[in-house]
């Protein structure tokens, strides 16, 4: 497996089409699209999403904050289908839910890609560089 890492700039069009990054692209036609956290959109392809499901499906049903969780994430899964010119239509919901207007950051983040909007992923990491030591200290690498 290929690790997806690097942030690219990029602009969502009137049709909410993006282009995945030359970098970002698998050999996969299709990307799933669900709500991230702190307000971006995750996409996984078909092999990575069948993985994060399976461990799903070994949650406990009686356990209420993860199932809660788990049907939030899998409620908002949307399969998008790559056109002949390598674009992606995003979900209209899910353009609202990352407060996507135009601007848009798309990052490899390992194993999923990361969608943001612009001001978003700026306000987010205005302080990453101050921050970077302590954020860095927590990976354990």
């Amino acid at each position: 497996m290929s690790f997806l890492t690097g942030e690219y700039d990029h602009q969502i069009d009137a049709k909410n089409r993006i282009r995945i990054p030359g970098k970002l692209r698998g050999k996969e036609e299709k990307l799933f699209f669900t709500k991230g956290t702190d307000g971006c959109i995750f996409a996984f392809y078909e092999s990575i999403i069948q993985e994060k499901l399976a461990k799903l499906e070994e949650m406990k049903m009686t356990d209420a904050n993860p199932r809660k969780g788990m049907r939030s994430f899998t409620y908002s899964i949307k399969a998008v289908d790559i056109d002949q010119n390598g674009r992606l239509v995003i979900p209209q919901e899910l353009v609202k839910y990352a407060n996507i207007v135009k601007d848009v950051k798309i990052c490899g983040a390992v194993s999923r890609i990361e969608i943001w909007a612009k001001e978003v992923y700026d306000k987010y990491f205005e302080r990453e560089d101050e921050e970077y030591d302590e954020n860095f200290s927590f990976l354990d690498i």
